[in-house]
């Protein structure tokens, strides 16, 4: 063990027993390398962060620009910064009416919990429907939501007045919904659940119920937003569209910004209703905004979104092996799930010392996650898949 491995475990806390450790030298492209100078094909871009993959030469030129002008300059929502309002817009006219007004924030899980103070404020209701295996954060709030008892017990308290649905199951929905519900919050693919897509009309019904009880629906796509599966947002798959919409992760590729939106109707309840109904220093941030406004011109230039769906093809295609029981999820946003969770960590072990990075899930202990940067290509697609192959084959009997 080196000095800097000793003092990453004596100084910094983990947030589990084993991390993987790659010492990170630089990232380049599509890959990772590390101070000894070996080389990592990255197959979960951190975790559907990194859109473009590493080190955009564009993303980092916006960036410096931004540096060199002024870096914070305000709490949220005061000061009028250019690279935030050019974003917003941007935001705007890529998602369907009535979407047209977003707030930037720094987390997911903070994005989380606006959107869950906005529904509650725009309704005057208290009471919120979740899915079970849901996940959408971890701070107080968003853990409440979160359909996975075993890691809230220790919390408890947590928010009241939170029901939860087994995600897919309309029958549960619509006895579930009252006119207490200020919301439905789902991710509109569960992904910590190891990629599970929505089923028929599972969507269009939650839209529906909601409308008829006057409640709201959140969809949370931090982790499926920003071409993710082939579109901008997953919502777009399904044909319906939320009523207050949550995004992050690849939304700065590779900076910390996140955010949500609704319509100028709901939202005005912020500062109307309650004025300074939420507040963040950070939120908004002028170098995150650049990169993200980058990020999302990129993506609409060079049309990387549209290649998405083939890219998965290519994936179904290469990773063929006895020991996948199934491939689940929709374009570069996938799980492939093994016959036996025994081996699950063995496979991980084994992709990292062969060079290649996946990861695994929350609450699926038989899948392992494959997300990688959406400009991955044909060649290192089929290098990644041809690893977890050679793995599967060396698995212990």
């Amino acid at each position: 063990m080196n000095k800097l491995e000793k003092d990453f475990i004596r100084y910094q806390t983990q947030i589990i027993s084993n991390p993987m450790k790659i010492s990170v030298d630089y990232a380049d492209g599509n890959y990772i390398y590390d101070k000894d100078g070996k080389k990592y094909l990255d197959f979960v871009a951190g975790l559907s962060v990194n859109t473009l993959g590493h080190g955009n030469k564009k993303i980092k030129e916006s960036i410096k620009n931004q540096v060199e002008k002024y870096l914070h300059t305000m709490g949220y929502g005061q000061f009028i910064q250019e690279p935030c309002v050019k974003l917003c817009k941007k935001i705007a006219e890529i998602t369907p009416d009535p979407l047209n007004k977003t707030y930037l924030v720094s987390s997911g899980t903070e994005a989380v919990e606006g959107a869950l103070k906005l529904a509650k404020c725009y309704t005057g209701r208290e009471e919120i429907i979740s899915c079970k295996l849901a996940y959408h954060g971890s701070t107080m709030g968003s853990m409440s939501i979160m359909g996975y008892e075993k890691n809230k017990r220790p919390f408890r308290p947590l928010l009241p007045l939170v029901k939860f649905i087994t995600f897919n199951q309309i029958d549960e929905l619509i006895y579930s919904i009252t006119d207490k519900t200020a919301c439905v919050i789902l991710e509109t693919i569960q992904s910590s659940a190891g990629v599970v897509l929505p089923n028929n009309y599972f969507l269009k019904e939650v839209k529906k119920q909601c409308k008829k009880k006057n409640s709201l629906m959140i969809l949370n796509e931090i982790q499926t937003g920003f071409g993710r599966t082939g579109k901008f947002f997953a919502f777009e798959h399904y044909g319906i569209v939320p009523d207050i919409l949550i995004m992050g992760k690849g939304m700065g590729g590779g900076m910390p910004i996140s955010g949500f939106m609704s319509s100028d109707k709901i939202m005005k309840s912020f500062y109307d209703d309650v004025p300074m109904g939420h507040l963040t220093t950070f939120g908004g941030n002028s170098v995150a905004a650049a990169a993200s406004l980058t990020t999302l011109n990129q993506l609409i230039n060079f049309k990387i979104i549209e290649k998405v769906s083939i890219k998965e093809k290519w994936i179904r295609k290469y990773l063929v092996h006895d020991q996948i029981k199934n491939i689940h999820g929709k374009g570069l946003l996938l799980s492939f799930e093994l016959k036996t969770k025994n081996h699950v960590d063995e496979v991980l072990q084994s992709c990292i010392k062969k060079g290649l990075i996946i990861f695994r899930f929350l609450f699926h202990s038989k899948s392992l996650r494959i997300s990688p940067p959406l400009t991955i290509t044909k060649k290192e697609i089929k290098k990644g898949c041809s690893i977890i192959i050679e793995c599967l084959n060396n698995l212990k009997k």
